[in-house]
This record gives C-alpha cells, sequence and structure tokens, in this order.
C-alpha cells in the first residue's frame, strides 16, 4: 500500500491554467482531466478511449473514510495478520522463487523477508489483489477533496500505462485507493519503478510474482533502501531508560542506546554508528524495538505506524527471529476516548492533524509532550491516566 491511505492529507499548490478543480459536478470534472490530459500531449483517441467507462464510485468514497482497522493496537493488529499458516506460506514461497530473490538482492539489496512480508499483508501472496475498478477508483478520488494532489497524477499516470498497453481502465482492478499487483504499487510508482521480473517483455504486477517482487525491490532501493542494513530489531530496555529519550522522532547511535542499558532480545545490536530510535509501539511494558534507518522507508509504502512495524516485525520472523516478547503493557484507549485525547490535546495548541481516533505521529509527539509536563512516565502511550489527567 504505497500510499497513506489513512492519515495523509496532502497539501496542493495553486492550480495550472490546465487543472479543473476537485469537486463540482463530476461530469465537468472528467471533462476538465480530458482537457488536461490533451494539454499534457496524450493523443485524443487514447483520453477518449481512457474516459469512456469512467464513472464515481462511492463504494470507494466510503472505504476511505471507514479504516477502523488502523485503530488497532500492535499487539492485536499483529495477531489478526500474523499466523503461523501465513508464516509457512511465506516461507514456502521463499523456497520456490529462491533464485528470484537471491536475484533481488543482488540488483537492489532488500532481503526476501521484507518483500514477502508486503506479499503476505497486500494481497495475500496475490490471491486477492482487489475488486475495485482503478480506473474509477483514482478518478473518483482526485474529485473528492480530501487529497486531489495525490490522486490527479496517478490518473494521468494510469493513462500513460493504458497507451504502453499495460492498463484496461475498463477492466484493471486493484484496492479502493488505486493500488494494482500483487505489491500494491500505484501507477506513478509503477512507471517509475516497473521492471520485467520474468523477462517476457511486460511489466505485469498482477499476473507475473516475479515482476510484483522485483518492481517492489526496485521501488524501496529508489526511495532509499539500504543493501545489508537492518530494518527494526526487537530489543531489551532497562527500567531506568529515560522514556522522554524514546519515539522515531529521535535517534542516537547503536552504541549510546547500548551504553544506556539497551540490549538485543536476539542475537547483536546492528553496528555501532547507525542512527537508531528507540520505538514502544504501546509504551515502555509493551514490545520495544531499536528502529534503523531503513525503517523509515516503510512509511513511504504506508504511513500507519502499526501496519509497518508488524510488516517489518514479520519480515524478521519470516527469516528466522522469534515471537516478541508482548510484556504488559497498559491498556490503550478505544476510538472514541482518543478522539475526545486529540480534541483535547488540539485545545493545548499540539497540532495532531486529524481528529480520527487515530494513534499518528503526532497525536504520539504531543502526548510525550504532556506525559513530560504532568510528570508521568514520557512513553507515547496514550492511557485512561492521561486522558483523565488532561
Amino acid at each position: 500500500m504505497r500510499i497513506a491511505v489513512m492519515a495523509l492529507c496532502l497539501m496542493t499548490g495553486p492550480l495550472s491554467a490546465q487543472e479543473v478543480p476537485c469537486g463540482g459536478r463530476f461530469a465537468d470534472f472528467v471533462d476538465g482531466l480530458r482537457a488536461e490530459a490533451l494539454a499534457q500531449g496524450q493523443p485524443a483517441d487514447v483520453v477518449e478511449a481512457f474516459f469512456r467507462t469512467v464513472r464515481q464510485d462511492d463504494a470507494v468514497l466510503r472505504a476511505d473514510r471507514q479504516q477502523g482497522i488502523f485503530q488497532r493496537d500492535f499487539i492485536d493488529f499483529s495477531r489478526r495478520l500474523i499466523s503461523q499458516d501465513r508464516l509457512d506460506r511465506a516461507r514456502d514461497r521463499a523456497e520456490r522463487l529462491d533464485a528470484t530473490f537471491d536475484r533481488i538482492e543482488q540488483l537492489y539489496g532488500v532481503q526476501r523477508g521484507v518483500l514477502l512480508a508486503f506479499w503476505a499483508f497486500e494481497t495475500d501472496f496475490g490471491t486477492f489483489q482487489g475488486d475495485f475498478n482503478t480506473a474509477n477508483a483514482l478518478v473518483t478520488l482526485a474529485h473528492d477533496c480530501r487529497r486531489p494532489g495525490l490522486f490527479r497524477p496517478e490518473v494521468f499516470a494510469a493513462m500513460t500505462l493504458f497507451a504502453r498497453g499495460d492498463f484496461d481502465p475498463a477492466r484493471t482492478t486493484g484496492a479502493w485507493a488505486g493500488e494494482i499487483g500483487q505489491v500494491q504499487m500505484l501507477p506513478a510508482d509503477i512507471l517509475d519503478a516497473g521492471v520485467d521480473g520474468d523477462g517476457d517483455g511486460h511489466v505485469n504486477l498482477q499476473d507475473s510474482a516475479e515482476d510484483a517482487l522485483t518492481s517492489g525491490a526496485n521501488l524501496l532501493h529508489r526511495l532509499g533502501w539500504q543493501a545489508g542494513q537492518p530494518w527494526l530489531q526487537e530489543i531489551v530496555v532497562p527500567a531506568g531508560l529515560d522514556w522522554a529519550l524514546t519515539g522515531l522522532d529521535k535517534t542516537r547511535p547503536v552504541a549510546e542506546w547500548a551504553a544506556l542499558g539497551v540490549t538485543a532480545r536476539d542475537g547483536a545490536l546492528g553496528d555501532d554508528g547507525l542512527a537508531a530510535s528507540v520505538l514502544l509501539p504501546m509504551g515502555r511494558s509493551g514490545p520495544a524495538f531499536l528502529a534503523y534507518p531503513n525503517f523509515r522507508i516503510y512509511f513511504e509504502w504506508n504511513q500507519s505506524l502499526t501496519y509497518v512495524t508488524t510488516a517489518a516485525y514479520f519480515a524478521n520472523r519470516i527469516t528466522g527471529a522469534p515471537v516478541y516478547a508482548a510484556g504488559d503493557p497498559d491498556p490503550g484507549l478505544d476510538g472514541d476516548q482518543m478522539r475526545r485525547l486529540q480534541e483535547r490535546l488540539a485545545a493545548l495548541g499540539h497540532d495532531v492533524g486529524q481528529i480520527d481516533g487515530i494513534l499518528g505521529a503526532r497525536t504520539r509527539a504531543a502526548v510525550q509532550t504532556e506525559q513530560a509536563r504532568l510528570g508521568l512516565p514520557a512513553d507515547a502511550w496514550p492511557t485512561r491516566r492521561l486522558l483523565d489527567a488532561l
């Protein structure tokens, strides 16, 4: 899921002379897209054929506004997504596509566990890639005024794929947010990073696992993935750690974390000079991880901390890491309580973004600040105690 569908709200600059504004009558908006495509140099027959079957899809808008799964905490979310069956199937596919994964690692430096985890979570290894008409989804979301700057370019990217013979506006289907194929990539990313992994002369992310996995690895490489480097590692943190030092917005060399008493739960910590953050997805009493620079690349794929932490952890599990120590975290807040907390934080002057009941990065930062102000352990995990104190 290459986009931040649950939390991202892109700001858009002034419209160019050719751009039609979002909202208004859908038919007028589509006419404006036609004119814009022609102004960009797309052939008239391509433009007409692309938009001939496009329709507004209300189911896409409902899906965009109903993402309650991202309100789940890390332990709940990860246990729902990770099963022994899914782990066994990931390892089976690693063996069956061993040569492909070896080639990918040599070319792009992306380890197989990382790609297998995305493949598993995005489409259950290609078995369900979404049944939303992709052209309808992209145009519907471009017309909707929540994030037009994100989806408008994807409409024209899909049109370019169509002109190349790699997209059918009437038949191509995928996720509700416009992602296509076995690892769910947006059209612009397919144009930029798509690779013919099986050598048949086409980039087919829907039917070719080799194409999908190789393209996904190329995308991660272009986003800055560092070959041979770790991404997430389970750790043991000392009870006396200054919790205000934790969080993805704070980094220090691994050697300094080690000096503060942080140890690897399994194996050894990464290189001493690597910058890393202590990540406590459910506070000081829950699971603990050291997040390395490669972990930040995950947020280019998806903006949900819960999702990316689960995907990164599952990548470790596939390659032999033990089940994480769940600990005994304090109970978190439900969706309504989280919204009330966000409202109170906003009233105190914190920028928490949208009041959506989702514990995003800005809400975590505000929680940690208020915990420190109130003399509570500043581990960025919101609890009823904090809500009551505010």
